[in-house]
């Protein structure tokens, strides 16, 4: 299998895998042969690339256990986002007990690797931002060591970590051009807000007022809204801090592009010990795939090539075909890891975890 962008599609092409709503749903199951209308119909949903069949691929090895799990994850999560969000008629009972459903259905999962390489078939955001974020803090979570009740909090924390934006007012949030020093104050301003919400209005315990007050703290001091440092942010922050900000950059909004996926990871990076804590980057690192499989990369020296494995440990520094070839009938492979001097340049479609 290949990613494909949708608007490289064309009649014919087989799907690889099946497509799935954020509610879960599969809408199109793998192996039909697609149509103008189902690609029509797939760019109308707002899907951007799908997976095609392709034999010069067809021994890439994906875990179907895994993609089983992430439907379900998705699905699950899915509902418990929409019964939280739903902030006036909220059962905080009914939400944990959900929450701890799901995680104590993933707790088992021993790989990790590539689990949400394709989570981002979409390109819309607001709501799904959210969604993604808790998806990731979940398996980063995991990996970090966190009990079930620990990952419960965090699950709901990162839900509704920007929940004190709605005591700003949209003409700063939508706001295209940078915001005067006046709209930043107040803006800095939403997670007290947040923090307000969570324990007066919906008497959340302290884990997840953490996660919602926290978010914005910095290791080295120069977050907001308190300054905190180092081992004084609940680790429940550190771990939404870094999946948010990911996130955030990896995806468009009107009044900006997303970031190649490789500059999002090299960032996350640069921020150990400054902005990020160092040990959760590197649960990050061991937990997800930057490239997913079967995805295009064109690398530093410009070839081009598809990603067939994961290094665990350097998501970006994948093994991949490179096809020498107009007709793509000789190839040979290339390990990232081992050849240290080729890096990667982009992927195409740009598209990331």
């Amino acid at each position: 299998m290949r990613l494909e962008f949708i608007s490289k599609v064309k009649s014919n092409d087989i799907l690889g895998k099946d497509i799935i709503s954020h509610d879960g749903q599969v809408l199109l199951k793998s192996g039909i042969r697609l149509t103008q209308d189902y690609i029509k119909r797939l760019k109308k949903l707002g899907i951007f690339y799908i997976h095609i069949e392709d034999e010069r691929l067809e021994d890439i090895q994906y875990n179907s256990q895994l993609l089983d799990i992430k439907q379900f994850i998705v699905q699950s999560i899915n509902s418990t986002v929409k019964n939280i969000h739903n902030i006036n008629n909220i059962n905080l009972k009914e939400s944990f007990e959900k929450t701890n459903d799901i995680i104590g259905s993933i707790l088992n999962i021993k790989e990790l690797i590539s689990i949400l390489c394709d989570i981002k078939q979409y390109n819309n955001y607001v709501y799904n931002h959210n969604l993604d974020t808790s998806v990731m803090c979940i398996f980063i979570g995991m990996s970090y060591g966190l009990t079930n009740e620990e990952l419960t909090y965090l699950c709901i924390g990162s839900i509704l970590h920007d929940i004190g934006k709605l005591k700003i007012s949209n003409n700063i949030l939508n706001k295209i051009t940078p915001l005067t020093s006046k709209e930043l104050k107040k803006f800095k301003k939403h997670p007290i807000y947040g923090g307000e919400i969570a324990q007066e209005r919906l008497n959340f315990p302290e884990p997840i007022i953490d996660i919602i007050e926290q978010h914005h703290e910095r290791i080295d001091g120069k977050g907001y809204p308190y300054g905190l440092k180092g081992s004084s942010i609940s680790i429940y922050s550190k771990i939404v801090s870094i999946c948010s900000t990911y996130n955030f950059m990896s995806k468009n909004y009107y009044y900006k592009d997303k970031y190649k996926a490789n500059d999002v990871y090299e960032f996350i990076l640069s921020g150990s010990d400054t902005i990020f804590d160092r040990n959760i980057i590197n649960c990050f690192k061991d937990t997800f795939a930057i490239y997913p499989l079967g995805s295009e990369i064109e690398l530093s020296n410009g070839d081009r090539g598809f990603v067939i494995r994961q290094n665990k440990g350097f998501p970006d520094r994948p093994v991949l075909r490179i096809f020498n070839d107009k007709n793509f009938n000789f190839y040979y492979e290339v390990d990232l890891l081992k050849n240290t001097n080729i890096t990667v340049k982009t992927i195409i479609p740009d598209v990331s975890i």
